[in-house]
């Protein structure tokens, strides 16, 4: 298993699709990452040569932001919202949808499990 990035990438997938395993690359990104690296889209990652895989790496190192910087880049970007009380900062602390979706019959994972409403009891007449 080649370890790029801190990750452990699968070896029996196409390398295209492995890097996607990379927190901030997707499949565009990986193609991109793959053509200035000079390496063949269609091989498997277990036959990268250490070669291929340190140019990879490289190309990785150099120009993207991937894995803990950009995690904690996307968390300094929301904690800014919050303290400057944007509405979408505002959205965040309350744990409601933040891109505009509907709330009155949908949401659930965003507000989490419905609160039950108590029920009243009928009062046993005699």
């Amino acid at each position: 298993m080649p370890r790029i990035a801190g990750v452990d990438i699968p070896k029996s997938k196409k390398i295209v699709t492995s890097l996607t395993y990379i927190y901030g690359i997707g499949k565009s990104t990986s193609l991109e990452i793959l053509e200035k690296a000079e390496v063949d889209p269609d091989k498997r990652a277990g036959e990268l040569s250490a070669d291929e895989v340190q140019r990879i790496r490289k190309v990785i190192d150099e120009e993207y932001k991937v894995e803990g910087a950009l995690r904690s880049e996307v968390q300094r970007n929301i904690k800014r919202l919050m303290d400057i009380k944007a509405y979408r900062g505002l959205r965040h602390m309350r744990g409601l949808p933040v891109r505009g979706q509907r709330t009155h019959s949908n949401a659930r994972s965003r507000k989490g499990p419905r609160n039950k409403l108590s029920t009243k009891k009928k009062r046993r007449e005699k």
